[in-house]
Parts: C-alpha cells; structure tokens; sequence
C-alpha cells in the first residue's frame, strides 16, 4: 500500500507510571514503519470504564499518517503493547501498562473479530472523545458523526486536563 492515510490511536495506562507509559507509547508509534506521528493531544486523567476496581488512567489521542493496512497496523500497535509488557491475555476493563487502540483509519468502516472501525463505543467514552477533538474536531467517524459534536455530546464527568 502506497498511500498515506490519516489514522488515529486512542492511547491509555493506569499502572506503572501511567503518565511515563503514555509518553512512551506515543514515542514508540512515532517508530513505527512506514508511518509518521503527526499530533498528539494534551494528557488527560480518567476514571476507569467498567465495572472493575481501578486506579485511574491517563489517556492522550495520537493522529498518525501511514501506509501500513489497518490489520498491519492493528498488529504493530499489540507489538507495542507487549513490549511495553501488556500480556496479550488481559481482563476486559481491566487495569493495564498500556493501552493501544486504533480509533479510525481514514474513512473505513469495518466489522471484524478483530477489529471494527470506526472503534466501537467512541461515541460514549469522553477519554476518547476529548483528545481525539483536540487534534481532529472536524474528524467525520464514519456513521457516528463530526467529533466535536459528539464531544460535546458527552460530559466532562471523571475526566481532568492533567
């Protein structure tokens, strides 16, 4: 694949230094092939979604350009995961080193076992939504609709600029 498209990754940790492991993250997918980093929100503390018993996350949106395929990409991000020591086998909601989600690629939609773009259930999760409408508020999430909209959508409950 030969063109560059626009991709986004929902980026979070709430173990180990959440703060450092988001920084790292971000660092890391500056590193990926064939992909550059091209903005990263501010840092953002959240409460943990689910009903798990957690330390808060830190959260941060990073927008890259690429031209690795979603599933490459897919891929790339769960080898970042494991090098910054996320086991592959985890607790849904679960506390975690970190956490690396592909939000959109370009204009795609997909329904896949492995991966569904737009990311399900963006459109309820202000730690998504509020970076993500820093770096890309006239972003259009295929079939959900402009991101500052459903930013604003959604309260600012447990969410803080840190």
């Amino acid at each position: 694949m030969d063109r560059w498209q626009p991709a986004y990754i929902g980026v979070g940790s709430n173990l180990e230094d959440p703060r450092a492991q988001v920084l790292a993250a971000l660092e890391r997918l500056g590193d990926l092939p064939k992909t550059h980093l091209v903005l990263a929100s501010r840092l953002y503390r959240s409460h943990p979604f689910g009903p798990i018993a957690q330390p808060d996350f830190v959260n941060a949106v990073a927008g890259i350009l690429t031209q690795l395929d979603p599933q490459t990409l897919l891929s790339e991000l769960h080898a970042i995961e494991s090098a910054m020591g996320r086991p592959r086998r985890h607790e849904r909601w679960g506390p975690r080193v970190v956490d690396l989600d592909l939000i959109a690629y370009g204009r795609e939609r997909r329904n896949e076992a492995e991966l569904t773009l737009p990311h399900p259930g963006i459109v309820e999760r202000n730690f998504v939504l509020y970076p993500l409408a820093e770096i890309a508020p006239d972003l259009e999430l295929p079939g959900s609709g402009r991101v500052a909209d459903l930013a604003a959508a959604v309260t600012a409950e447990g969410i803080t600029l840190l």
